[in-house]
């Protein structure tokens, strides 16, 4: 039988999905829950019905069913599929059938149809994701981005227009000067200094970013007859990070233009992507170019990000062999920096610390010292884990100096700063007081902007025991990042104080401040989430809640993504798919977040 759902049709003998014309990727089981439900639409169909009809005599859980259907809803829409409680489930949305079926060789290349769908199509099926979100991203990343002035497109003539700040290697008297050509359009910002751009660029981008939505910074540096680059490229929503390594200045602009001529890498830097889309763009990206290290490395975070530590694992190793072919030291202590993190992540800690000996020894042979100071910063943690105190000090200032030597600003306040919290987590209170106070006179001495200043009070409210004591010292952050509202800060110390209010009955002033925070992001869509829920605005929180769903998804905010699950899933009276937010929960709740709301979950469960 062939079915008609909107753009949809589906064939129920051959279990093909298409939409528009074009396959889809579905899994045999949810195309075969589809089928029943689509032959039963006068029907409500219990767990026990699907389960014998589609699983027949294979023993699984009910989670099955709860999953497939949940599967369908992000596909067809959380409204194609009703639950009623004990009961089951119905399908909803008009259908239009008729006779007529699947010609035979669709029939017999059916399976390989579904391992070639692209991945795009894949990407729809994604459990998680609404119906709009996935219909929104799949434009995004099917046609592309519309920028006003900086079209990118593949096999396109015109050039990529990007502004870059002048890369100046400290010991040489060398610039990385770039030139037009058929790539792209260069705008040099000779009037920007890179160090200053690089440590005040949330005040400095969205100035320039006016007429220059790219901006190309970073720093460069030769050492036995090679040279280096750190760069940073700055777009609207996102940044886009490499190393890189050359036996020449020439050969290192050359292997950076190849690289930054992706169109895809634009795509990242004007508007959000899911973890999702991310992982299969740069897996594609990957494929046309292997040894690209920069796209492998990006893809390794991806996969970090993800918690897929195996493939994270496997494609390290890749770096690293790759890196041993070609003698690339900065790769292969990268490479054993990753997997370092992943078995970190994994809590694996002396293996961890096996593998980070060894990056700090292949960064230590190229001189690369800012790298050598990301892994004492790491170093840190792990003493943290054998609660020995003062390892975790020597590591951090280890990370300061080396930070220090190479003129890296932010680093070196990033592990004083840390080294006060470390204190304050170890009751060290002569400690987390002293090196927070150095991490400020720093900041004096260096004529940061005010923002930086900002992680001052941040860390008292953090050591402060009361919320009257947290509260002058959040409303200061704020009063420190009124320019940069969407510091990550200034966001957590405005969550922090509208829950405060929240909590004391103030809903006026925590109003007051979710009204000023403007920006259209996850962070503020909870809070105005939170808001409605105070004041029993049913229809606003419903809305507010989905939409911070579909954008904590987008920046991939597991955390947030979580709470905001949760919430909806703890409110009653409300009419929401119950289902996709529980299992959701189950899904990718990290034993951290599940102890922390053990409370609410248990009420949950009731």
């Amino acid at each position: 039988m062939l079915y008609k759902i909107e753009e949809f049709e589906f064939h129920s003998d051959s279990l093909v999905l298409k939409k528009n014309n074009e396959v889809v990727a579905i899994r045999h089981n949810e195309a075969k829950v589809l089928a029943l439900l689509l032959e039963n639409t006068d029907k409500v169909l219990s767990k026990e019905d699907i389960l014998s009809n589609v699983w027949q005599n294979k023993i699984v859980s009910e989670q099955a069913v709860f999953q497939n259907i949940s599967h369908l809803r992000s596909l067809f829409g959380n409204k194609a599929i009703k639950t009623f409680s004990k009961r089951g489930y119905q399908w909803q949305v008009k259908v239009a059938s008729c006779t007529g079926g699947t010609p035979q060789s669709e029939r017999l290349n059916q399976d390989i149809t579904r391992e070639s769908t692209s991945i795009v199509s894949k990407a729809v099926s994604i459990r998680q994701w609404s119906t709009l979100l996935v219909v929104a991203l799949i434009i995004t990343f099917v046609v592309g981005i519309n920028w006003s002035n900086n079209s990118v497109q593949a096999n396109s003539s015109v050039a990529i227009k990007l502004a870059y700040i002048p890369m100046n290697d400290p010991q040489e008297t060398n610039q990385l000067i770039l030139t037009d050509n058929e790539l792209f359009d260069y705008t040099q910002l000779a009037q920007v200094n890179a160090e200053t751009f690089l440590t005040s660029s949330e005040l400095e981008y969205p100035h320039l970013a006016k007429k220059h939505p790219f901006i190309l910074s970073g720093k460069s540096r030769s050492y036995h007859e090679k040279v280096y680059l750190d760069f940073v490229l700055k777009g609207p929503h996102a940044d886009w990070e490499g190393q890189l390594c050359a036996k020449t200045y020439e050969a290192l602009i050359q292997e950076l233009q190849q690289h930054l001529s992706q169109p895809f890498i634009y795509q990242f830097l004007n508007s959000p992507q899911s973890p999702e889309f991310k992982k299969s763009s740069l897996s594609l990206a990957h494929q046309k170019f292997p040894q690209d290290s920069i796209i492998l490395s990006q893809l390794i975070d991806i996969y970090i990000e993800t918690k897929e530590f195996d493939k994270a694992m496997a494609l390290s190793e890749k770096l690293a062999m790759n890196a041993n072919v070609l003698d690339d030291g900065l790769q292969l202590g990268n490479a054993m920096l990753y997997q370092s993190k992943i078995l970190t992540r994994k809590e694996l800690y002396q293996l961890s610390a096996d593998k980070l000996a060894l990056a700090i020894n292949a960064f230590e042979a190229i001189n690369d010292l800012a790298n050598q100071a990301d892994a004492w910063h790491a170093q840190s943690w792990l003493d943290h884990q054998n609660d020995d105190y003062n390892s975790v000090k020597a590591s951090l200032l280890k990370s300061a100096k080396l930070a220090l030597a190479a003129s890296d600003k932010p680093r070196e306040l990033d592990a004083l700063t840390y080294l006060s919290i470390m204190a304050h987590k170890h009751k060290q209170t002569e400690d987390k007081y002293s090196y927070l106070r150095q991490a400020e006179n720093k900041m004096n001495a260096y004529q940061l902007p005010i923002y930086h200043f900002a992680k001052v009070p941040f860390h008292y409210a953090i050591f402060a025991k009361t919320a009257k004591a947290k509260e002058p010292h959040l409303k200061q952050v704020l009063e420190f990042t009124k320019l940069t509202p969407d510091h990550w800060v200034s966001q957590s110390s405005r969550e922090q104080l509208v829950k405060q209010y929240i909590e004391q009955g103030r809903l006026q002033e925590a109003k007051a401040l979710v009204d000023a925070a403007s920006t259209d992001n996850a962070q503020n869509s909870y809070l105005k989430t939170l808001i409605a829920k105070e004041n029993n605005q049913l229809e606003t929180l419903i809305f507010q809640a989905q939409r911070t769903f579909e954008q904590a998804q987008l920046a991939g905010d597991h955390h947030l993504s979580l709470n905001i699950a949760l919430l909806l899933c703890s409110t009653p009276n409300i009419d929401i798919n119950y289902d996709f937010y529980s299992l959701y929960i189950e899904e990718n709740a990290s034993p951290h977040w599940l102890e922390t709301n053990e409370v609410k979950l248990l009420a949950l469960s009731r």
